[in-house]
């Protein structure tokens, strides 16, 4: 019975990502009309200004930061390529909770209406491809800072190969 919940609740998320996936190939860009209009194949056209921000963008943009001096190695320079790595890493996690989204599970206990405990766990999973390193730099004197972009087309190639992989998986 907990399987199922969770299982009716992706395949209607990914009906309801289905939809808007198959919709956006048909949006006239940033010139839209401010009204969806029909066109001649039957599809709509939607306005950009009803879209997500997410889908107005041309790009994603992420960006990682890692702490040199806590790298676990004796050497100042393998600790520099040990944090750069780590920067890059977690600019690779910004770009997939963009691209997917974010699992979050809360829990919060309250005792004579005073909250006792507060506590969440967060979970990302996805692939990325495609993605330009923008920028590798020193931040400040211990940490690096790491920027990475995926253009719109990419991000719409990633989350059709998740949705055509989660179908194949509820079959």
């Amino acid at each position: 019975m907990t399987r199922i919940l969770p299982l009716k609740l992706a395949l209607a998320l990914a009906v309801a990502l289905l939809s808007a996936c198959q919709a956006l190939p048909t949006m006239s860009g940033f010139n839209a009309a401010p009204a969806a209009t029909a066109t001649a194949t039957n599809h709509v056209e939607i306005p950009m200004a009803s879209l997500p921000l997410v889908e107005r963008r041309e790009s994603l943009t992420a960006t990682g930061y890692a702490v040199i001096s806590v790298q676990n190695h004796r050497l100042p320079a393998q600790q520099r390529l040990l944090a750069i790595r780590a920067a890059k890493l977690d600019a690779y996690r910004s770009l997939t909770e963009q691209v997917y989204g974010l699992r979050m599970d809360a829990t919060a206990t309250v005792a004579d209406m005073v909250v006792q405990n507060d506590t969440f766990r967060s979970r990302v999973e996805g692939v990325i491809y495609g993605a330009t390193l923008v920028s590798i730099t020193p931040s400040g004197d211990d940490t690096y800072e790491t920027t990475l972009t995926l253009d719109k087309a990419t991000v719409q190639d990633l989350r059709m190969l998740y949705l055509g992989q989660l179908a194949a998986k509820n079959k």
